[in-house]
């Protein structure tokens, strides 16, 4: 019995999702089955292949539907999951045949993958507590700080960074694999996640130094463009951390495979926010949270990105 787990890409979420199903799965379900993980991105291209469900059964956590019918287990938090209004639909037509299910009053995926199979299956595996209530944590932006943020001293938050930047998926994936039964304080120590942790860490203090160089913060928003560094992913904490007095962030970047408008919130900030950024977002062909959303453009209009991200920064600004 091969499973297949398609998540949340380069996200502690998406990992923890991913960790927490397959091992419900095996535990619960299917004893003995053997996993394999497949890395979603938010890009403007076709999300879903017939390929990537090749499993005897498919699941989707902490990402947007799919109406393929080899679709079997679908878990999801976020208000923009649907891609269309027909996925919307079809979705509502298969819930109640299939394990479908979403709740987007969810800080994250990894909770609410835990609460339903505990209500519905009375799963409680005490020895990934701590994964999921870190996963919440990290997903709702929970910390005291933004120095906290930033400073990443938990097991949990030096693992964000690893899952974030590292290059590719197989390292993920191996990182998932950990998660499944060790503690993150084990995972962190492990030598061959230390190796890729503190290289990035470098990197962690030099890009506070580009957003420090290239953000602008005027009425409330901070705006900032590091399409030109190499700087395919940042902590999004550290623009609070730089620039405490504003509610919103607007960014550009630019990744091996799309160039990226990201809006955010601040979760300290001294003005209550008032705006739905994923319903902002999803106007451009994006989504995301209330709090936080993006928006995938192909590599080549990184021009538009921009275009697009000024445009939000001055709606928001107000």
């Amino acid at each position: 019995m091969n499973i297949r787990v398609l998540y949340h890409d380069h996200c502690f979420d998406g990992s923890a999702s991913a960790a927490f199903f397959s091992r419900f799965i095996e535990d619960k379900i299917h004893p003995g089955a053997e996993f394999s993980f497949t890395g979603l991105a938010h890009k403007a291209s076709q999300l879903f292949e017939d390929s990537m469900f090749d499993g005897d059964e498919n699941a989707i956590v902490d990402f947007k539907y799919s109406t393929n019918p080899r679709l079997t287990w679908w878990f999801d938090h976020h208000q923009s999951a649907f891609l269309s209004p027909e996925d919307a639909r079809h979705y509502e037509q298969h819930k109640d045949s299939r394990n479908f299910y979403i709740d987007p009053a969810y800080g994250s995926c990894t909770k609410f993958i835990a609460d339903i199979t505990r209500e519905k299956y009375g799963y409680h595996p005490e020895d990934l507590d701590d994964l999921v209530h870190w996963a919440d944590i990290v997903d709702r932006a929970n910390y005291a700080s933004a120095e906290e943020a930033v400073m990443m001293r938990e097991p949990a938050m030096k693992l964000t960074l690893v899952i974030e930047a590292m290059k590719g998926s197989e390292g993920v994936h191996r990182i998932i694999r950990m998660m499944r039964r060790m503690k993150l304080g084990e995972i962190i120590s492990d030598e061959w996640v230390q190796s890729q942790f503190q290289p990035l860490w470098d990197r962690h203090l030099a890009s506070i130094d580009i957003i420090r160089k290239t953000g602008r913060s005027s009425h409330g928003v901070i705006d900032f463009d590091v399409a030109g560094y190499e700087l395919e992913g940042y902590n999004k904490f550290v623009p609070y951390w730089l620039f405490p007095e504003a509610t919103y962030t607007v960014s550009v970047s630019l990744a091996s495979f799309r160039a990226k408008v990201s809006v955010g919130s601040n979760p300290w900030a001294p003005t209550e926010p008032t705006h739905n950024l994923a319903t902002i977002c999803e106007r451009y062909g994006g989504g995301g949270h209330p709090r936080v959303g993006a928006i995938s453009f192909e590599r080549s209009e990184v021009e538009q990105a921009r275009r697009v991200a000024e445009e939000i920064a001055a709606e928001l600004r107000g």
